[in-house]
């Protein structure tokens, strides 16, 4: 067998011009998630399957957060019944436990929930840090701030690399306990997180989806970063909540679009 015959230029040609093209047209989306663990995943495969132009900003140059590795490093993933079934569409096997409580493989948990954001259209930016946010009129979130993640660990008199910004009909923060869109309406004065709480595992899963919602104008919060927002109690290794908060937060996105 033959590879087809291309040169070195051909190649660099195909990744710039490629990734040009998706990061001009994604320079505007209907949502901009940030934050690729499986909350994000599981918002940007909902949101994305009902023809919603939706981009992934992701800080590392892996997505899945925790659910890739499971707790202390062991890459098994529990998930608490109902959210099994979220499991269940998207192919991921699992074994019962106990009642009500699942365990599955966290690389092939992972991987099944990136081809399925993946395939239902989600596109996705790694190696992006979220510095600000974008604000209109009265002080509606309408979009971000963003810089390569590496720039953050240069010499602070060799970064002045400015950032580019994005626009979005609606933002959602999925990026876990740091809260990081929060955080810099936090830093304008225009909201004030509690901080996450200690944890308690059963209290914590329903507390998370239940306050999964708009938390400013323009602004979603889900996963852990609910926890921060609220105060509520943290939950460890186990990620039903995860998606499940994911999916409601899409939803939520998908009635302040409407109503737009």
């Amino acid at each position: 067998m033959l590879f087809e015959k291309i040169d070195e230029k051909d190649v660099t040609r195909a990744i710039v011009s490629g990734f040009a093209k998706e990061l001009e047209e994604y320079a505007e989306s209907d949502v901009i998630i940030v934050g690729g663990g499986p909350a994000g995943l599981m918002a940007g495969r909902t949101l994305a399957r009902e023809g919603v132009k939706t981009l992934i900003v992701e800080r590392n140059n892996y997505l899945g957060g925790g659910f890739w590795i499971g707790g202390y490093l062991m890459n098994k993933v529990t998930i608490r019944a109902p959210a099994q079934k979220l499991l269940d569409e998207i192919g991921v096997p699992y074994k019962e436990f106990r009642k009500g409580l699942y365990v599955a493989d966290g690389p092939h948990a992972c991987s099944k929930l990136i081809g399925a954001a993946c395939d239902a259209g989600v596109k996705i930016l790694n190696m992006t840090k979220v510095d600000d946010v974008v604000l209109r009129e009265g002080s509606r979130v309408a979009g971000v701030v963003i810089n390569w993640t590496p720039i953050s660990a240069l010499p602070r008199e060799i970064t002045c690399v400015d950032p580019v910004s994005l626009e979005a009909g609606v933002v959602i923060d999925g990026t876990g306990h740091d809260a990081e869109v929060v955080a810099a309406l936090e830093r304008r004065g225009i909201l004030k997180t509690k901080g996450f709480g200690a944890m308690w595992v059963e209290r914590s899963e329903d507390a998370v989806v239940d306050h999964t919602g708009e938390v400013h104008p323009g602004l979603i919060v889900m996963g852990m970063a609910v926890s921060t927002v609220y105060g509520l109690p943290r939950m460890g290794p186990t990620f039903g909540a995860m998606l499940l908060s994911g999916k409601r937060a899409a939803e939520v996105a998908i009635d302040i679009l409407k109503n737009k």
